[in-house]
Formats: C-alpha cells, structure tokens, sequence
C-alpha cells in the first residue's frame, strides 16, 4: 500500500510494523517529531508498550478468560498489533482512531502481521465507539487510554464500555498540570488541587485515580488499583471495575488529602473528600499545604506486580532491565507508606552533603522503621519514619 508520507519498518517485542519515518516532519532538532507526523508515533513510548503487553498478559492470565480489548486513539496500531502478537488468550481486539491517515496504516498493519480475523479498526470519534458498546454485551475486557495529553475527556465513555472485573490503563501526558505547574487546569481538569513537592509525580498519580474513582462511583462501580507508574513524560495506571454500590462506596472512602509542609517536610494523610484540613504543621507549627481531593490507596498491587515479573522474564524485550527494576520497585513498595522523601531535598534544607540511599536505608530499618525504595525517584525513600526522624538519621551519616 502506497502512502502519502515517508514510512519506514520498526520493530518492538516480537512485532514489526510500518510507522512515519519521524526525521522527515522535522526541520529543527528541538520540534517534536511525533506530533508533525501525520500518523502519530511515538518511539520513546515503547517501554509504555511493553509494560502494557506484560499486564495485559498477567491480567488474562489472573482471569483465566478470553480477552475482548479495545484501543480508542491507536494512531498507526502498533499497540494492538502487538496484543494480537505478544498476549495469548486475547480473542479480540478493536483498534480505533480519527484520523483517516491513522486508520490505513492500522489497517495495513492488522494486514500485515495476518491479523484480520482478530482485530477490526473503526474510524470514528473516540468517545462515540466507546459509548456505542456501553451495552452489557458489547462491552471490553480492556481498554487503553493513551492519548496525546489528558485522558480525562475519555474517562467516562470507558467506564461504561468496561465489563465487570474489566481492565482500564489509562495515560497522562499533561504533568504540568498534575505536578503544579498549573494548579487551576489540575482542578478543573481532575477535580482535585496538586502541589510542587519533591513526590509530585506520585501525587500526579493519585490525582488521576482519585477522578477515575470519582466518576467511576457515579457509574455504581468501585475500583482496584493494580500497577501505576511514573516514567519520562507521563504517568501510567492500570485499574480494575467492579459493579456495585458497595464497591463504590469503599472506592470512595479511600478519598483524601496529603498535607505537606514546605518547612520542615512533614506529610500527613487526611481521609475523606471534605475534610477537616489542619492548617498549622504538627511538627514545626508553619502552614501546611494540601493537594487532592486525591486517592489514598494503594497505588500498585504486589501480587499483580509479581504476574508481571514473571511474564518478563519469559520474554526478550530491548528495555528489559529497565522494566525489571520499575516491576521489582513497585512490588517492593506496593504495600508501603503514601508519599516518599527525596534525600536531595532533604540535604539542601539542612545544607549538608548527599549520604548514599542505601545507608540512609539501612539506618532506618534499623531504627524500626519500614523503610524501601522508590520507582519514582531513584534517590527518593518510602518511609513511615518522620519527617524530623529522617533529617536526623541523613545528618547523622554525613556529620
């Protein structure tokens, strides 16, 4: 098939499929290929890829079903193709995009791996597929969000088209909203207020479960949280629905606040979506600063962690030791206090040199404190030590 632009063969995992040739869209080095393009690609966006085909493997496999998934905004189709190719058990799949450019590629892609019996490509308005399978017996196993920018115009019509237990992955792209940059587009965009601290990723994270949450709760359906992750430009979560009241309820009661105080670093956690929020520091009695409403969960599940680890390693992937060690991370604190503490941060406030992560770690634990690393920040530490425990323990290292 002949296009109107440049393309050339890629390969990621075990699939090899057609896409724009990017440097022909681009006249300087700082423009942004992927967007010129007239089919959008985005080769930085692979690792996104591969961790998704590991948890939709490890989720058909938690099922022990069949899979019917959907893909609303596919570009050239490169994330199907690969389900269709990597993922055993997916029985079905839908790919879709606006863009009639987008639709031929994908299609000559669904072509060109053999694949025409299992995937069929729309061309329609993300959000009018989505609502056209909102019935009970057209609805998906999965859905994957991955837009260019906010997923939140997205969020309702895929709640509805998700089947009970379904799988719902979702992307952000938009962090200077969700990490404080610009606090009014993050309320109005995600209902909730985000902060400028050294964990505004996670907190990115939280903001975006907590809409999900939200709007899932007006639908009678509660959510589960299995795997999140913040890498390079975006944020990632990967969350389950559950029909019922009850679910919803309990979803919502896992709504809150993080106050955090910009003196002395103390966070607290506040529950509930009105709360009453303290205003003076416990620790240091300055002014503490909230984000959210937000959520408070959980935001990765060991077990489906673990899932995920062992479809790695049964597989050859180019960035799989960065994977293994974002999996390995985020099983390891799965479980463990919300929010972390950059060591960076820390120092500069008491104007002393970095002490190695792995000491200040090891004094911690010995301490009585948990006390782990974090996939967000690779000098940061999860903790249930204070704020003035951990300032201590870091000077102590260094003086």
């Amino acid at each position: 098939m002949n296009f109107s632009f440049p393309t050339e063969v890629v390969r990621e995992g075990e699939t090899s499929v057609v896409v724009p040739r990017l440097e022909a869209f681009v006249d300087e080095p700082w423009e942004y290929a992927p967007s010129k393009a007239p089919v959008f690609y985005n080769p930085v966006m692979e690792l996104n890829r591969d961790v998704a085909v590991l948890a939709l493997q490890a989720y058909q496999k938690m099922m022990g079903k069949k899979i019917v998934a959907c893909e609303p905004l596919s570009g050239c189709g490169v994330r199907g193709v690969r389900f269709a190719v990597e993922v055993e058990g997916v029985n079905r799949i839908v790919l879709n995009d606006v863009n009639e450019e987008a639709v031929r590629l994908a299609e000559f892609n669904v072509q060109r791996n053999n694949l025409d019996d299992r995937i069929s490509v729309a061309h329609k308005d993300a959000n009018l597929l989505l609502s056209s399978c909102a019935a009970p017996r057209r609805r998906f196993n999965y859905i994957d969000v991955d837009p260019f920018g906010s997923p939140v115009t997205y969020i309702d019509s895929a709640i509805r088209a998700l089947r009970d237990h379904g799988l719902l992955a979702l992307t952000a792209t938009d962090l200077a909203p969700l990490c404080g940059v610009h606090p009014r587009a993050c309320v109005r965009k995600y209902g909730g207020r985000p902060l400028r601290t050294e964990y505004c990723h996670e907190l990115a994270v939280r903001l975006l479960i907590g809409c999900l949450t939200m709007m899932a709760a007006k639908h009678a359906m509660g959510v589960r949280v299995l795997f999140s992750h913040s890498t390079d430009h975006y944020i990632r979560v990967y969350v389950t629905a559950h029909f019922g009241a009850k679910r919803a309820d309990n979803s919502v009661q896992k709504i809150g606040h993080i106050l955090h105080c910009f003196t002395c670093l103390h966070r607290e956690t506040s529950s509930g979506i009105i709360s009453s929020l303290a205003q003076d520091c416990a620790e240091c009695g300055a002014k503490v600063n909230a984000a959210g409403p937000l959520w408070l969960g959980n935001i990765s599940n060991k077990e489906f962690c673990a899932l995920m680890i062992k479809e790695l390693k049964e597989r050859n992937l180019r960035k799989q030791k960065s994977i293994l060690k974002l999996l390995s991370l985020s099983r390891d604190e799965a479980e463990a206090s919300p929010t972390y503490y950059v060591t960076d941060k820390i120092c500069d406030k008491l104007d002393l040199p970095i002490p190695p992560i792995i000491e200040v770690i090891e004094k911690l634990r010995n301490a009585g404190f948990e006390a782990t690393p974090t996939s967000y920040c690779s000098r940061g530490i999860r903790t249930d030590a204070p704020a003035e425990i951990m300032k201590n323990i870091t000077a102590r290292l260094v003086t």
